[in-house]
């Protein structure tokens, strides 16, 4: 597979704003909230088959 070129006046780059603090908080708040709603379910062991 080859290298893709950028066409000529187009730029591929993107650079965010860096985040506020009160955006890193509503984030840390959501993803806390999020995992206290979905617990991992236990892992079961799959069973093995049984030779005749």
């Amino acid at each position: 597979m080859g290298h893709i070129k950028e066409p000529k006046g187009v730029d591929f780059i993107i650079e965010s704003e860096p985040l506020t603090e009160k955006d890193r908080k509503e984030i840390s708040k959501f993803i806390v909230d999020y995992k206290s709603g979905h617990k991992k379910k236990p892992r079961t062991q799959k069973r093995k088959k049984q030779t005749t």
